[in-house]
């Protein structure tokens, strides 16, 4: 059975398809002929890829709160999925800093609320939770984090990734007879679309539509930079086999880019600034929070025993990147550039 076969007329709950990973997940499986219902928060930026790309034409939108069990519930009741692929979350580490009850209520609790309306629910044959690369405890290691490395964080939103992982584990062992839970644990995701704060690619977006140099925080920070169609389709392959076969490929699962196109962040602005026309950056130098400097991660057990492999170049992740937004600045249809773009990945 092909990727298309398994996913035409499945029922599928995504949470957090208002966002950006989101968007793009969404619209490939809506594109794969699966049923889609989403549950999230209204889009929170704007502009914001899910308006943009017109999804809620395309799926069953449902605004809710993840930190809401009952409307959680309700919404699984509803829609009764086969699968459920969660990946609402607050999502960004400056803002767990402000935010941190609020972080560790929507990625811990949150996480639990979803796995509990699973658990109810009798429709559901797999789950596949999105915590983070950064729910490992850094030791600013110069090789990559296994599956089976301590979690961890430094930061309120490391911290509830983390948590999110043993509250996911807590569920797969109690009730993993009945509810085959596994997790996925992804890089740093760039494509287009992206407008959130204090993400690389949104600044230097943001910094074209101004007209003035871009401000670098970290430039020697070195992450595993690749597209975010990448650990997407990990993510897809994961939801398959552990729908069919459970028992074996529950548990955790790292998603990252080829060794090479691990980066620092000052290759990244090179590299994008000739796409963007030569685009000026300057290094931040103010006070900011702890960010980790060195991650990378391991993807040696989904190379082996999922058949992963990352598709695409780094250089041509930032390539489909740039010609995103250069569309999007053209005023071109974004759903019609997106779709094009996963079939140029599936291809």
């Amino acid at each position: 059975m092909t990727a298309g076969e398994f996913w035409r007329g499945r029922r599928v709950l995504v949470t957090g398809h208002t966002g950006f990973k989101g968007s793009w997940l969404s619209t490939w499986l809506v594109q794969l002929g699966a049923d889609v219902t989403g549950m999230a928060l209204e889009p929170y930026t704007d502009p914001a890829m899910f308006s943009l790309l017109g999804l809620d034409q395309h799926l069953d939108s449902r605004i809710a709160d993840i930190r809401d069990l009952a409307a959680v519930q309700a919404i699984v009741a509803a829609s009764r999925p086969e699968i459920i692929i969660h990946m609402a979350a607050q999502a960004l580490v400056r803002e767990s800093y402000s935010t941190p009850v609020e972080t560790f209520n929507t990625n811990v609790m949150g996480t639990a609320h979803v796995l509990e309306a699973a658990r109810g629910a009798d429709s559901v044959g797999a789950v596949v939770v999105v915590t983070s690369d950064k729910c490992y405890e850094n030791r600013e290691w110069v090789w990559g984090y296994r599956e089976n490395d301590a979690m961890g964080g430094h930061d309120p939103y490391s911290a509830s990734k983390g948590c999110a992982e043993l509250v996911t584990t807590s569920y797969r062992q109690s009730f993993g007879d009945r509810l085959p839970v596994a997790s996925a644990r992804a890089g740093n995701v760039i494509g287009g679309g992206d407008w959130a704060d204090d993400r690389l690619i949104p600044d230097m977006v943001r910094a074209i539509e101004a007209g003035r140099p871009v401000e670098i925080r970290n430039p020697a920070a070195i992450r595993p930079w690749q597209h975010v169609l990448e650990p997407l389709s990990g993510y897809m392959m994961l939801a398959e086999r552990v729908f069919e076969d459970g028992d074996r490929f529950a548990g955790a699962w790292n998603f990252g880019p080829a060794i090479g196109d691990t980066q620092p962040v000052s290759a990244l602005v090179e590299r994008l600034s000739r796409n963007f026309d030569a685009l000026e950056w300057n290094v931040d130098t103010g006070e900011h929070p702890h960010e980790a400097h060195f991650l990378k991660l391991d993807i040696s057990k989904a190379v082996s025993e999922l058949g992963y492999r990352p598709r695409v170049s780094l250089e041509t992740a930032l390539d489909w990147t740039a010609e995103w937004y250069q569309a999007y600045f053209d005023g071109q249809a974004m759903l019609d550039v997106t779709r094009r773009q996963i079939d140029a990945f599936t291809g």
